[in-house]
């Protein structure tokens, strides 16, 4: 899988990391409101974990909304949404000679700064 930092350009942690990694002006950068996950990586995603739950972003405004109305989330569920809302997919998410850094905690943090720096 390619090298690649997805992330929301509208999202003041994703910056804020972007910017202690150094990598502002990265040619790996995809802005998930510009390019949406591919198909690819979402399968890349899927295949690292088994399961897309741990992908999905439970504190956006769509899976919120889904909640409330009552929606039951299945792997199928939570697989449509990544596909087709940009919002639901839980970031920053950087994918880095095939291992995959999920989140934005400290230990992610620097656990992407290693990998980064080699």
């Amino acid at each position: 899988m390619k090298n690649t930092f997805l992330y929301l350009s509208t999202c003041s942690t994703c910056v804020r990391i972007i910017k202690s990694l150094g990598i502002e002006d990265a040619d790996f950068l995809q802005n998930l409101k510009e390019a949406m996950v591919t198909p690819e990586q979402l399968r890349f995603l899927y295949n690292h974990t088994n399961n897309y739950e741990q992908f999905i972003n439970k504190r956006g405004r769509v899976y919120a909304q889904l909640k409330r109305e009552g929606a039951v989330f299945s792997e199928a569920v939570y697989k449509a949404l990544l596909e087709k809302e940009y919002s639901c997919l839980k970031r920053p998410i950087l994918i880095w000679n095939n291992n995959v850094f999920l989140g934005n905690s400290k230990a992610t943090v620097a656990a992407m700064k290693t990998a980064l720096d080699g």
